[in-house]
């Protein structure tokens, strides 16, 4: 079956960094479209960034332009999201999705938490 497995959240200090990973099984993974989202305590959930199949990237959350970075590895079977300059207002339950044949799926989400 379809599983999506998050690693990478923990507590970072403000202006630092960390690299989500999503590791993808149980389908083609070339052949869909990855997504990160976050929910915030007290927020509703955020699209921040897709990723098509050959790597276009789109960035759909203006806080996060400039600062994240998506990127995918079919090989791997894995989509990361590069998160840079990290903000308070950044703590977050961060979760993937992947897009494959008109479905959504979802990981379990990694938490990040930015405190000084």
């Amino acid at each position: 079956q379809v599983q999506l497995v998050e690693s990478g959240g923990g507590l970072v200090q403000p202006g630092g960094s960390l690299r989500l990973s999503c590791a993808a099984s149980g389908f083609t993974f070339s052949t869909s479209i990855m997504l990160w989202y976050r929910l915030a305590p007290g927020k509703d959930r955020e699209v921040l960034a897709s990723i098509t199949e050959n790597g276009q990237a789109t960035y759909w959350t203006d806080s996060v332009k400039g600062r994240f970075t998506i990127s995918r590895d079919n090989a791997k079977n894995k989509a990361y999201l590069q998160m840079d300059s990290l903000k308070l207002e950044d703590t977050a339950v961060y979760s993937c999705s992947a897009l494959y044949l008109g479905t959504a799926y979802w990981g379990q989400g990694t938490r990040v938490t930015v405190s000084s």
